[in-house]
């Protein structure tokens, strides 16, 4: 799931699609996928594939800072949490 999320994001292999990329990175990132989670912050963060969201991005940034994600953990600081 992380993976196929992974080349929807780049458009290696398929069209680049960031909302179908939102969609595989949401699967992996509920089964824990730690830099699914991280990555689904940031496109929370940024709008990329799916709507704008402070909240829902801090959501998964802490799922994956408490797993052990620096960048996840400075994606929180950044955002003043």
């Amino acid at each position: 799931q992380f993976n196929l999320g992974a080349l929807y994001f780049a458009g290696r292999g398929v069209l680049q699609d960031d909302a179908q990329a939102a969609q595989w990175y949401r699967k992996a990132a509920e089964q824990g996928d730690i830099l699914a989670q991280f990555i689904l912050g940031m496109m929370y963060e940024e709008g990329r594939g799916i709507a704008k969201d402070e909240e829902q991005a801090v959501g998964w940034y802490r799922k994956a800072a408490e797993k052990g994600s620096e960048e996840a953990k400075e994606a929180l600081r950044r955002l003043g949490q």
